[in-house]
């Protein structure tokens, strides 16, 4: 009984037209063919990242509106001791929650065929599914194969797998077939509405990191924050990181530098050049040993940056800035008698 309804289950979803068209992504794509995984990985460039993303606690345990039942606040009297202890958890806390989604290469969908057996043509209408759902298997690696209706078997697609996986062994959320959200016009009006944070979100429940869909949606989200400059909405998110890797991958950075720069978050924006660096060891300026953030800025600036200028002039600023700020506080001081006049 229960192999009859699976089978009738499998035929029925097979022999479905395919409704959910993929969209072309208008968003261009990089031409560095490297697997960005072992860059991405690099213990100096998930330091790099940490930093960039600029961790707020009141934003990184911010309550979400997803139905999850709120805790009851806890009040405590603390020692100073306990009070750093207290702290120090929240900082490791903080941290897990803003757990970067991997970023890896696009996967192949490359099938391989592993015999061709026409005397088998004509027998069935619809492909046949076989699946290992043996308990204890990696989904990744788990034994799927398909034998077609001209009688050839060969190895299941990476949709074909992620169907039947989801089919055996469900992950709570993940559905079948990908979501409208995911296709425009939802996806224009999600994006408009300023939901990025749950967009990708759910692109991390839906999708397996290597997915192409999953790199076409992350791609259209990162660009719409960037180009409308809407990257406070991110930071502080676990979704910054990835995003800011993929502007460092494609060479892309001039725009969040400036930004950087001109909120005078310098040190960032020192992060933000060397994770160029590491990305692209090659480049002009990578060769220079500095360690100043203002000197780096510079050297990537004159050398590597098409926004040369514009940069250049915000390091001005931020310099005349913190010239004008000495110059306040060294009244402020004289004012209160902390110092001479000679000093100022």
């Amino acid at each position: 009984m229960m192999c009859n309804r699976i089978n009738f289950v499998l035929k029925h979803f097979y022999k479905r037209p395919i409704w959910n068209c993929r969209l072309c992504s208008t968003i261009p794509q990089t031409t560095d063919e490297r697997d960005p995984a072992p860059f991405f990985f690099d213990g100096h460039v998930q330091e790099l990242l940490t930093t960039l993303t600029r961790i707020n606690y009141e934003k990184v345990f911010a309550i979400r509106r997803d139905g999850t039942q709120l805790e009851v606040p806890q009040y405590a009297f603390m020692t100073d001791k306990e009070l750093q202890e207290a702290r120090a958890l929240l900082a490791t806390k903080a941290k897990r929650c803003i757990q970067m989604p991997p970023v890896v290469k696009i996967r192949s969908d490359e099938v391989e065929v592993l015999v061709k057996e026409p005397e088998l043509e004509g027998y069935e209408q619809y492909n046949l599914v076989f699946t290992d759902i043996s308990f204890g298997k990696n989904n990744r690696d788990r034994l799927i194969v398909i034998r077609e209706p001209n009688g050839t078997l060969r190895q299941a697609t990476c949709n074909e797998r992620h169907r039947m996986n989801q089919i055996y062994f469900p992950i709570n959320g993940r559905e079948l077939h990908t979501p409208k959200m995911f296709f425009h016009p939802y996806l224009s009006d999600l994006l408009d509405q300023g939901e990025f944070e749950f967009i990708l979100d759910r692109a991390c429940l839906q999708f397996e990191p290597d997915d192409p869909e999953y790199h076409r949606v992350t791609k259209e989200v990162y660009s719409y924050v960037y180009e409308l400059n809407k990257l406070d909405a991110l930071r502080s998110t676990r979704h910054f990181g990835p995003l800011v890797f993929q502007l460092a991958w494609e060479k892309n950075i001039n725009k969040l530098l400036l930004e950087l720069i001109d909120t005078e978050n310098i040190e960032e924006a020192g992060a933000l050049v060397r994770l160029y660096y590491a990305l692209h060891p090659d480049v002009k300026s990578a060769q220079e040993t500095i360690h100043e953030d203002i000197e780096l800025i510079k050297v990537y600036a004159e050398l590597n940056s098409l926004e040369r200028h514009a940069i250049s002039n915000a390091i001005q600023r931020y310099n005349k800035m913190q010239k004008e700020r000495k110059k306040v506080e060294k009244g402020i001081m004289k004012a209160h008698g902390l110092i001479d006049n000679e000093d100022v």
